[in-house]
């Protein structure tokens, strides 16, 4: 029997979430293809017969912190690589970027087994020319292992869930069997809601709202929620909210199927957009909607 916890790092938008939701089997973490998605160290737990793996999805480690909310993220990126007993270094085939290298100089520093996953090997036409990527890849440093995998189109991902089992200690289960998602259900809720959001407005507008929970009650066959999301001015305010509502109306209802789908119950979820200037810069903002260091 073995059971571990283990770190999945890498610089923004290289599919660390992906990664980790195609390993579980489950939608854990939230995904879009925008950068920096991934703002909480998020768990899910795999189950393969009495072994499991506890994995923590971690924001996406940058070179650039503008404001406290981006100092944060790394913070809380940084400190998952402590106390556990793999980290899984995530890099896209066929890149190479500073990011990737400030992470890769983190992780020197790190005394704990480092495994490479270089994910989207499906993007690369010429398959031949993998091999020499992963032989310059591993002199680079002494990994545990090297996988190549594909998330978005599962591929592999076998192969890397037995290589993690063989780098795990042997011990008992963390969390009881058949739990896959190690956070409660107004966490997902909130996600859920800041995916459609991040979804559905424009480039930059993303970066600067959270969403709060404000409510939750569970009743006989009906949870009722209501939610905040939180911008910085009342132009975005006005942007989230749309035209006589429509665009808020329209995440709300994509984001109650998604959870009713996920938690096998029926909601009803109300959703306000207010302003608090500036939330992403201050520290008492970002301790309140759950952004501190301590995440």
């Amino acid at each position: 029997m073995r059971s571990g916890i283990v770190t999945i790092a890498g610089r923004p938008n290289v599919g660390k979430s992906s990664l980790l939701n195609a390993l579980v089997g489950r939608k854990v973490s939230i995904v879009s293809h925008k950068p920096q998605t991934t703002r909480h160290r998020v768990q899910g737990v795999l189950h393969a017969g009495d072994d499991q793996i506890v994995f923590v999805d971690t924001p996406g480690l940058h070179l650039l912190q503008k404001r406290a909310l981006n100092r944060v993220m790394n913070e809380a990126a940084a400190g998952a690589l402590h106390d556990v007993d793999l980290v899984l270094f995530v890099i896209e085939a066929g890149r190479w970027t500073p990011e990737d290298q400030a992470v890769f100089d983190r992780l020197v520093s790190r005394n704990v087994p480092v495994a490479l996953v270089v994910n989207k090997v499906d993007r690369i036409n010429d398959r031949s020319a993998l091999l020499p990527e992963l032989q310059r890849l591993a002199a680079m440093r002494d990994y545990r292992f090297i996988v190549p995998v594909s998330a978005f189109k599962r591929d592999n991902l076998v192969a890397l869930r037995d290589e993690i089992l063989k780098a795990l200690p042997e011990g008992p289960p963390l969390y009881p069997q058949g739990q896959v998602v190690a956070h409660d259900d107004a966490f997902t809720v909130a996600e859920v809601i800041r995916e459609k959001l991040i979804r559905s407005l424009h480039q930059e507008l993303p970066y600067a709202l959270t969403v709060e929970v404000e409510h939750y009650e569970r009743e006989a066959g009906l949870d009722r929620i209501s939610a905040i999301v939180w911008v910085e001015r009342e132009g975005q305010k006005k942007i989230v909210i749309g035209e006589n509502g429509e665009t808020l109306k329209k995440v709300g209802t994509a984001a109650r199927r998604e959870l009713e789908r996920s938690f096998g119950r029926r909601l009803f979820l109300k959703l306000w957009c207010k302003v608090r200037e500036n939330w992403s810069d201050d520290p008492k903002a970002l301790r309140r909607f759950g952004l501190s260091g301590d995440d």
